[in-house]
């Protein structure tokens, strides 16, 4: 094996060349440069210099030593509590590192009961101490490569992004998701913290989805793009055993729910449905108990921890729970104009146009994607 890693991939891709025209600029075979960007051969020091004025980028930012370790960086801590850099046991605690403009963004990966995704997969670096100020750390990232690869960070809490980190990852764009409820994806996005939000929020004045809350919120030009239309209800055990088939039921004695935060869609659904019914939240078994996101909900439901939880359909499909509609919505994405034409973002909103992605997405229980990828609403 060689004894270099590189990002040559993900740098070419984004660059929209081929790996014949990359073998061509650093004056080698296309066989050559296969090689090379597979890591099963080592280039010298004159194609190595070639292939980084080809990406106009440098030597380093292409290739790196196995054992390499990048330096330590500073990076400003977002998306909680600023007072511990460590966990429990006192260890460095993991975190994401997102650049999203001229800022470097660490956001520790949260644990806790309905987080267990966060402490299954990969962290870019652990926080080793604060910095300079109570708002930065010192952060050892782990993987020189990665932190060189484009990025794109989004909030929100759409269960298919899997879906598009895997397409956007063949394509050479790391994809950094925090699942986030809509309101507070719209305020990381407000404040800088990513370079897209996802909402499904119902304006009570208008009827309308997302729109009204956007330019509320953001203090800045964006463009929405469409993502989905979707799905939401109770999700319930299989076979719905509580024989739960309208809003009031939640409301008797023998019913358990959980909950999303406050400031998510589905929480605003249930709350417009209670208040609708005369319902008050204090008389909901499990009303206060609150989970981060969709999955997190119906895997409550489906373990017996609760009877019943509002989300989308897709997430009751996943986990062979019985589905009980209450309305459609938009979900759509906001950009902001000043990260709209970044290439990682342009990358992800051509992905969202592909009708294989579309086909994929569609195939998930209760998504429709017309118009996917299309702008709807431009402020």
């Amino acid at each position: 094996m060689a004894s270099l890693q590189n990002n040559l991939r993900g740098r070419r891709v984004q660059a929209g060349l081929s790996q014949q025209e990359m073998a061509g600029r650093a004056d080698i075979s296309r066989q050559a440069y296969a090689a090379v960007e597979s890591g099963k051969a080592t280039p010298s020091t004159a194609v190595a210099l070639r292939l980084a004025r080809a990406l106009n980028t440098s030597v380093d930012n292409l290739f790196s030593l196995w054992d390499d370790l990048p330096p330590v960086m500073e990076a400003e801590l977002v998306g909680t509590s600023q007072e511990s850099s460590g966990n429990e046991s006192g260890s460095p605690r993991r975190t994401t590192l997102t650049p999203v403009g001229d800022r470097l963004l660490a956001r520790p990966m949260l644990t806790g009961f309905g987080l267990a995704r966060y402490g299954l997969v990969a962290a870019d670096g652990v926080i080793l101490s604060g910095g300079g100020t109570t708002s930065n750390v010192m952060v050892q990232p782990l993987d020189r490569v990665e932190m060189q690869t484009p990025c794109v960070s989004l909030l929100g809490c759409d269960p298919s992004v899997g879906i598009l980190e895997t397409s956007l990852r063949q394509r050479g764009v790391r994809l950094a998701w925090v699942e986030e409820g809509s309101f507070q994806a719209l305020g990381g996005l407000s404040r800088g913290e990513a370079h897209i939000a996802g909402c499904h929020l119902r304006d009570e004045a208008t009827g309308l989805y997302n729109h009204p809350w956007a330019q509320r919120m953001l203090p800045f030009e964006y463009t929405l793009i469409a993502f989905a239309t979707w799905q939401q209800g109770l999700m319930v055990a299989a076979g719905n055993p509580k024989g739960i088939t309208v809003i009031e039921h939640l409301a008797r004695p023998d019913v358990t729910i959980v909950n999303r935060p406050s400031g998510s869609g589905s929480r605003s659904l249930l709350d417009r449905l209670f208040d609708a019914q005369g319902i008050p939240g204090e008389q909901v078994q499990g009303y206060d108990r609150e989970l981060r996101g969709h999955l997190e909900v119906a895997a409550a439901v489906a373990s017996g921890l609760a009877d019943a939880g509002v989300g989308v359909h897709a997430a009751a499909s996943a986990l062979g729970l019985d589905f009980l509609p209450l309305e459609e919505e938009r979900y759509d994405l906001a950009v902001p104009n000043h990260f709209l034409n970044e290439p990682a973002v342009q990358t992800l909103l051509e992905l969202l146009r592909t009708p294989s992605v579309q086909r994929k997405v569609e195939a998930l229980a209760g998504y429709d994607v017309a118009g996917m990828g299309v702008p709807v609403s431009v402020n």
